[in-house]
């Protein structure tokens, strides 16, 4: 039976990037420019999907090839390539959207999963052809040229492609404008797009490939001016603005695109259906916009002079009290703590506000008292203090909250007070929401100063609007310090390691 289902994604491509650009789009407030998730086309998908591959297959079957291996071995191989979609972060842990996503994967199947970084494209799919992958998940953009020898899995991101340039540097509006260095990495969707461009409408268009260096790499050295250009996805852009704040868009390459997982062609649909059976399960539970709350929402606001004044006080006033953020931040990501006293104070340690709080904290007097402070302009008294009193909040929000979303819960009471964020759960409740999802209860915030919500509420009228943005700020600090702390470590240990023996650079044409 399998021998005669055709390929779903090669015969019904078309139609399902045309139902992605319905606008069927549950956009939350503040989500990454340019970037959209159709959470409702993640189903249609897998639906489509799963009635053209047939209804009455089931990947566990025993006779499922590659499932049974996978099961077998106990292990679900993807090979990927570094990214802010899957990298180690700075205390050398593996993290991002599509680890996570990868993880669950696995998790799901009952194996361990096991990750293989390389070093380009092509070997990604190298490794798919000779086995030594069960499938890529490395943030890769679908692309048609790829079909002959893969199929892919549910689409989750749609992107768009991006011709990027160095702020203070003459923007291009066309690709006739480039004069320059203009390098993109080979193997990749952009290589597609440039040749389409190209054949149709740019005959004089060059520009070089290169088999060693990815996306993330060539818009570091964009930013220090070794290149003039390069395209990259709008995900991995924006994330790397928040690091490199001197990356400027010049114009969109092409229409949105989804990122997807790459699978090998062949006969067995194993793999391929319980990824299906996956996703639509993921979609049933809103798994994917926590991920997208987690990993890309607050980087849909980038202030440029914002930026700018972080990585500045990241070189020059973070080594001041690295060490006290380390020491005091227990359990806690140090890098979190640090981004919560830049949000409080720019780690000034005798900041005083209007209102009376003070310290590289902002500790008010009551909580000063709470947590034993007896200075607070003390900075490491202040750390002390100010972590102490969110573990306390972390650790008296509803233990219904997962792990991984409390600490968003309890920001926003550092903020704005434990009560006031009781009454946006309940908000939430009444409208039908998740109480236990940040990414549900963050909106309902911005209620509790609407008359017709907060005399209703516990604890009435509070400036909601401030706690949200708090949070939102205070991801988007640490995307920048974790960030841009994870990238210093790997260019000094790139500088100690010499280049793949197989890397490469090729002009086009």
């Amino acid at each position: 039976m399998l021998r005669k289902i055709p390929d779903y994604w090669k015969f019904n491509h078309a139609i399902i990037l045309h139902l992605m650009r319905f606008p069927i789009v549950l956009e939350r407030d503040n989500y990454l420019n340019k970037l959209k998730i159709n959470y409702f086309v993640i189903v249609i998908i897998a639906l489509l999907s799963a009635a053209i591959i047939g209804l009455n297959i089931n990947w566990s079957n025993k006779q499922q090839g590659l499932i049974n291996k996978i099961q077998a071995r106990g292990e679900l191989r993807i090979s990927t390539i570094s990214s802010p979609l899957i990298y180690l972060n700075s205390k050398n842990e593996l993290t991002g959207f599509d680890y996570e996503l990868a993880k669950q994967f696995a998790d799901y199947l009952g194996v361990k999963l096991v990750v293989k970084f390389r070093s380009s494209i092509n070997q990604l799919f190298d490794d798919l052809e000779n086995d030594k992958a069960d499938f890529l998940a490395a943030g890769l953009i679908y692309n048609k040229d790829r079909l002959e020898q893969t199929r892919t899995g549910p689409a989750y991101i749609l992107v768009e492609q991006q011709l990027v340039y160095r702020k203070g540097t003459t923007r291009p509006r066309s690709f006739s404008d480039l004069k320059g260095k203009f390098i993109v990495t080979a193997g990749s969707a952009h290589v597609s797009e440039l040749k389409k461009w190209k054949e149709k409408s740019y005959p004089e268009l060059t520009w070089e490939e290169t088999s060693h260096e990815n996306t993330q790499q060539l818009l570091e050295q964009l930013s220090e001016g070794k290149i003039d250009y390069t395209i990259s996805d709008s995900i991995i852009l924006a994330l790397q603005q928040r690091i490199y704040p001197n990356l400027a868009i010049a114009f969109d390459v092409n229409e949105e695109r989804p990122l997807t997982w790459y699978l090998k062609r062949n006969g067995d649909y194993s793999l391929h259906s319980a990824m299906l059976d996956f996703f639509n399960d993921l979609a049933k539970k809103n798994t994917i916009a926590q991920l997208q709350e987690k990993y890309f929402n607050h980087v849909g606001s980038f202030n440029y002079l914002d930026t700018i004044s972080l990585i500045r006080a990241i070189k020059q006033r973070l080594p001041t009290y690295q060490t006290i953020f380390q020491k005091y931040a227990g359990a806690l990501d140090w890098h979190l703590v640090a981004a919560i006293a830049w949000q409080e104070s720019h780690w000034d340690p005798l900041a005083i506000s209007p209102t009376g709080v003070r310290g590289l904290m902002m500790l008010t007097r009551p909580t000063a008292k709470w947590a034993g402070v007896t200075d607070r302009l003390d900075p490491e008294e202040s750390v002390r203090g100010g972590v102490a009193y969110l573990n306390h909040l972390i650790e008296r929000m509803p233990k219904s909250i997962p792990e991984g979303e409390r600490i968003w819960f309890a920001l926003a009471a550092y903020n704005i007070g434990y009560g006031h964020v009781l009454d946006a759960r309940k908000l939430t409740i009444e409208q039908k929401g998740n109480p236990n999802s940040w990414v549900d209860v963050k909106t309902r915030l911005l209620l509790l100063s609407n008359k017709k919500y907060y005399p209703n509420t516990a604890n009435g009228y509070a400036r909601g609007h401030e706690a949200y943005l708090y949070v939102e700020n205070i991801k988007r600090h640490y995307a920048s310090l974790e960030g841009y702390l994870s990238a210093k470590a790997r260019r000094e240990k790139a500088e100690k390691n010499e280049a793949p023996k197989d890397a490469s650079i090729t002009s086009y044409p």
